[in-house]
Parts: C-alpha cells; sequence; structure tokens
C-alpha cells in the first residue's frame, strides 16, 4: 500500500482470500482432530487385549480360574428378591472389576448385592478366570456368556431382526458418510455417529432383552460399564417408581434450562410428523448409566414389543426418524414409563470434557459417575484429571495388570 505498487481494492481482495483459506485450513484441522479423536476412542488398547488372553491362558492350566460363578454356597441368591441385584452388560473385564469393586466398597451392605455379568463368549472366559482368582468378599458375583442362555425361537427371531435393522441404520449413516465432502461441507456428525462400535453391539442392543435375560428377577439396577461408584446404593432398590418401568436421571445438576444430557432434538428426527405431534423436541432425555428397572412394570406393559415397534417404523421411513444408537428407540418405547430420580444419584458425560473449575464439588457428591463419551479413562485419550477417580478401584499390584503393563 505504502509503495504505491497495490491498490486499496487489489489490498482487501487479496486479504479477504487470504483469511478464506486461512479459514478452511483451520476448519479442516478440526474436523480431521474429530476424526482421529473418534477413531481413537474406539480401538481396543493393547494392554485389555493382552489381559484378556493372559487370563484365557490361566483359564485352561489354573482349576481355581475355571470355578463355576458364583459359589455353590451363593447360587440361591440369583433370584432371591430380598437381595440387591445389579446388571451389567459387557466385554470389558477392566472396566467390570472396577464398577464392581467400587460398588462394594461403598456398599454399607455388601453381602446384600448380587452382581449379575452377562459378556459374550469370547470374553467369557477371561471375565470368568478373574473374578474367579479375584473374588469379591461378602458379595455374589455371577458370569454368564450369552452362549449360556437358551432362549426361545420366538426371542432369537426378535434379536436377530432388532440387530439386522440397527446394521442398515449402521450401513445408512456410514453412506451418508462416505458421501459427505469433508474438506469444505464438515464433517457430518450426525453420520459420524454411524461409526460407533456401540451401534451394532449385541450386548449394548441387549439391554432392551433384560427381562428375558433374568426371567426371574423382578426389579434391578442397571450399570455401564464406564461408570464408577462413590456412595452407597441400597436406596436405590427400595425406590418407589409410581408403577413406571425405569428410573432415571432426567432434571439437571448443573442449573435451570439446562440438561444433563442432551435434548430430544438432538436424538431424533421432528421433520417427520410421527415424531414431532408425539414428543416434544426441547425436553430433556434420560439418561442410560445407572437405572432402576422394574421388570415386573416392563413385561407388563410390553416396552420390549414397543421398542421393535417403533424400529420397525424407522426402517418404514427410511432408517431417518433418528441418529444411530441404543438410546433414540429407547427413548421412544419407554415414553410414559420414566420416573425421575434425584440428579446427584448420576453425573455423565465425563467422556466428552473434563469438569470445569467450579463444578469439582459435584463430582464429590455424585453417587455414580459415568464416562459417556469417547474419552473412556482406560484409553490414552482419557482426560488426565479425571482417570485418577477410576484408577483408584484398579488393582495395579495384581500380577496379570503387571504383566500387561496396564499404568495408572
Amino acid at each position: 500500500m505504502t509503495s504505491n505498487q497495490q491498490d486499496i481494492k487489489t489490498f482487501a481482495f487479496r486479504t479477504k482470500a487470504m483469511l478464506s483459506m486461512m479459514e478452511l485450513k483451520v476448519q479442516s484441522a478440526r474436523e480431521q482432530e474429530s476424526i482421529n479423536w473418534h477413531l481413537a476412542s474406539h480401538g481396543v488398547p493393547k494392554s485389555l487385549h493382552c489381559l484378556c488372553l493372559k487370563l484365557a491362558e490361566e483359564y485352561a492350566v489354573n482349576a481355581m480360574a475355571r470355578s463355576h460363578l458364583p459359589p455353590p454356597e451363593y447360587v440361591s441368591r440369583l433370584t432371591d428378591p430380598s437381595f440387591h441385584h445389579v446388571v451389567l452388560l459387557t466385554d470389558n473385564v477392566l472396566a467390570a472389576s472396577v464398577v464392581i469393586s467400587s460398588t462394594v466398597q461403598h456398599s454399607a451392605n455388601p453381602e446384600k448385592l448380587v452382581f449379575h455379568i452377562v459378556t459374550d463368549k469370547k470374553t467369557y472366559i477371561p471375565m470368568n478366570a478373574w473374578f474367579a482368582i479375584n473374588p469379591i468378599k461378602s458379595a455374589a458375583v455371577e458370569v454368564k456368556g450369552l452362549h449360556q442362555y437358551d432362549w426361545s425361537h420366538e426371542v432369537n427371531v426378535h434379536v436377530k431382526e432388532m440387530l439386522e435393522i440397527h446394521r442398515l441404520i449402521w450401513s445408512h449413516y456410514n453412506d451418508n458418510l462416505r458421501n459427505a465432502n469433508f474438506q469444505h461441507e464438515g464433517v457430518n456428525r450426525r453420520s459420524l455417529e454411524a461409526l460407533t462400535p456401540s451401534c451394532l453391539s449385541l450386548l449394548n442392543h441387549l439391554r432392551i432383552y433384560i427381562p428375558e435375560l433374568f426371567p426371574d428377577l423382578n426389579k434391578i439396577v442397571f450399570l455401564d460399564e464406564d461408570v464408577v461408584v462413590q456412595h452407597d446404593m441400597s436406596s436405590l432398590w427400595e425406590l418407589d417408581l409410581n408403577k413406571k418401568v425405569v428410573g432415571a436421571v432426567v432434571d439437571s445438576w448443573c442449573g435451570d434450562n439446562c440438561c444433563p444430557g442432551k435434548k430430544y432434538k438432538d436424538y431424533l428426527n421432528f421433520s417427520y410428523p410421527i415424531i414431532s405431534s408425539n414428543f416434544d423436541h426441547d425436553r430433556c432425555v434420560w439418561l442410560y448409566g445407572v437405572n432402576v428397572f422394574d421388570l415386573e412394570a416392563w413385561r407388563r406393559v410390553k416396552i420390549t414389543t414397543n421398542y421393535h415397534k417403533w424400529l420397525k417404523h424407522n426402517l418404514n421411513f427410511g432408517m431417518e426418524l433418528w441418529q444411530p444408537g441404543v438410546h433414540p428407540p429407547a427413548l421412544l418405547a419407554f415414553e410414559g414409563q420414566v420416573h425421575p430420580i434425584d440428579p446427584s444419584w448420576h453425573v455423565g458425560g465425563l467422556g466428552y470434557r473434563p469438569p470445569q473449575a467450579h463444578n469439582i464439588k459435584m463430582l464429590g457428591d455424585a453417587a455414580v459417575l459415568h464416562f459417556s463419551g469417547p474419552a473412556k479413562p482406560w484409553l490414552d485419550i482419557g482426560f488426565p484429571e479425571l482417570r485418577s477417580l477410576w484408577n483408584r478401584h484398579v488393582n495395579f499390584s495384581d500380577k496379570f495388570i503387571r504383566k500387561c503393563r496396564i499404568l495408572g
């Protein structure tokens, strides 16, 4: 400008072009970071893979590791309604050990606890080996593989149908992602959700079949694998659900007009009348992670049948009614059957972001911390300031933990 080699108009044009190019580069870097973060969150760490292999070896050579769980003296507790039944559906041995260890440690009456771990066939051996050679004092632990269930032909058909529909939804959104122009149109985050393993996980989807998994139980507490229990949970089993099916956190610990999770509009497609005429887009969703289920009421109002009805609706509407995942169809199936519980029972989203400084006290007060989100505490991308809350329940002196170099 000062050397008179270009006029103001040319200078402004070139400056604008430079800024636009810089914005594109920043946008592209953010999109690539999002994809890298997404991929990093779905890998199985070598250390966890090693743990399963070492435990499988132990199962083969150590008779104690092959012990049937629970021991004979605890078998009668498995269907006794006077005990407190906790259900986990997981293929992560280390995570399951943390959930159970933290629950027992903070329980006022650990002898009342009965843990039911349901896992897949490949994880059954290492899971059984871990809890057989690391018995939980007082509490009963049952480990059962899906291959050990003898379901009716009708249930098997419905499960296969459910998985096939979820697979189609996954494929639909995966195709949308492949067709997205990452460089200039941005990452289609809604489609990116379709790549999460949980969208195709049999164990994840089978939570809608909990009444079939436990036909002799009428009330259970369900815990996700990525939680840490910090307080006694006995009162959850005594909670009156007012004839509703599920007790869950709905209201927020973060203040007025703030949802602890997301809103219905974040999961459902309100451009379709079948959704917009039946649901409030601005309503907070209830949270999975720590839930009380009245299985008797579940069977009575036919929640699972309603779930399948919505799956077929989604299929008929071109798989556009909701985002991929377990939660959206559950929101529809459990509509009108949710009893809100106190927000202090469950603080979630700790795998999405670390808490702000003013929320640190909230973490200490919460009964259950839920590391929902990609940054699981057993992954390298887990937040260092939160990982210690999970690591304190890992037995780092265990020989298998040390052999596999699982570090805190």
